[in-house]
């Protein structure tokens, strides 16, 4: 079947109509799978099977951006030059607000792909003209990391395994020789064994509760205290958490107790870091296809679940999650610290 007769069908998992943010559709032709993502001011980028293929920035809006997209694809399938590679830098945040954090530095712990919520912060902060250090787990997430890296234009990028010792304090020690400072940092990681995480809370073991307690909950409170010295003119501290900490997620199991854990560091830090002018936030998004969320069983009907019972009817998306949490890194949030920021279109507040 010819690319222009296909149907782009839309990525159903993510806000529609005014007021939307990014926005995906899919075609399938022969074994190439199509994706185009695009955004209401014009910019939008074009994949086949999971690589850039083309990208624009310079459209008048979603569908001139779309309709331009569509046709690199039609010239892709037929063996012509796409030549909309080059056509501007893609934010998917608009460019006229680009400074409200320029002269900014932070540090993002946390991306493993373009599907991490990490990544939509990185994405966003650097949109609005941060300057940024980022981290990857090991050389196996490295590959998938440095073309970020390099996209977000970072001068510091280092590996951390937060179980290895002494990493962590290398990245932090290489933020303080280089730039002398920090306005904020991005902890976005979790881990539990897995016989911890499928089996009961009440069966955990020892070792399993303390590996899922010290990655999930001890480490942002290890980031919190070799940043503070850095964060000599105030800052902002974020981590993640979600709704399981309040209420019992089928199968969310241990990971919900560790979130609980995170969520009361949050409130502790924040009483002791704000006299330095620092602010904490743990920031709550609802259900999100993440590489770690393919780990919690059955996870497919908790995203359908969220979307037919918020309010905004709708998941959130990482480009949501972004968004919002540069606000929170602007100084007009400065009065802004201590709790739990839900970005889930209105989920946790229905029964």
């Amino acid at each position: 079947m010819p690319l222009d007769t296909a149907t782009w069908e839309p990525n159903k998992d993510m806000p529609v109509g005014k007021g939307a943010t990014v926005q995906q559709f899919f075609a399938k032709v022969g074994n190439d799978q199509f994706e185009i993502s695009v955004a209401p001011w014009g910019e939008g980028q074009l994949t086949v099977n999971g690589r850039e293929i083309a990208r624009t920035a310079e459209a008048r809006d979603r569908r001139q951006a779309f309709s331009s997209l569509k046709q690199a694809a039609e010239r892709y399938i037929r063996g012509e030059p796409v030549d909309l590679t080059g056509n501007g830098k893609i934010r998917l945040i608009p460019a006229v607000k680009a400074k409200l954090l320029q002269g900014k530095k932070g540090l993002v712990v946390g991306i493993a792909n373009q599907r991490s919520i990490a990544w939509g912060c990185a994405a966003a902060f650097r949109a609005f003209g941060a300057d940024l250090a980022v981290t990857y787990l090991d050389d196996k997430a490295k590959k998938y990391v440095d073309p970020l890296a390099r996209e977000l234009e970072c001068k510091i990028v280092m590996p951390l395994d937060v179980r290895v010792p002494g990493q962590m304090e290398a990245v932090f020690d290489t933020i303080s020789k280089q730039w002398g400072r920090l306005d904020f940092v991005v902890h976005s990681i979790a881990f539990a064994p897995q016989d911890a995480l499928h089996g009961r809370v009440v069966d955990v073991s020892l070792e399993g509760f303390l590996t899922t307690m010290q990655v999930s909950c001890w480490t942002f409170l290890q980031m919190a205290r070799l940043a503070e010295p850095l964060m000599k003119k105030g800052g902002t501290l974020f981590t993640m958490t979600y709704y399981g900490s309040q209420t019992v997620v089928k199968n969310y199991n241990i990971m919900g107790v560790a979130k609980a854990a995170l969520e009361s560091a949050v409130k502790y830090a924040s009483a002791e870091l704000g006299p330095k002018g620092i602010r904490v936030h743990a920031i709550s998004p609802g259900p999100l296809a993440t590489r770690a969320a393919s780990g919690i069983p059955e996870f497919d009907k908790l995203l359908e679940k969220a979307k037919a019972k918020a309010p905004a009817r709708s998941l959130v998306s990482i480009e949501d999650v972004g968004a919002a949490t540069a606000f929170l890194a602007h100084d007009a949030a400065r009065l802004i610290t201590g709790d739990t920021i839900y970005i889930d279109g209105g989920y946790h507040v229905v029964d």
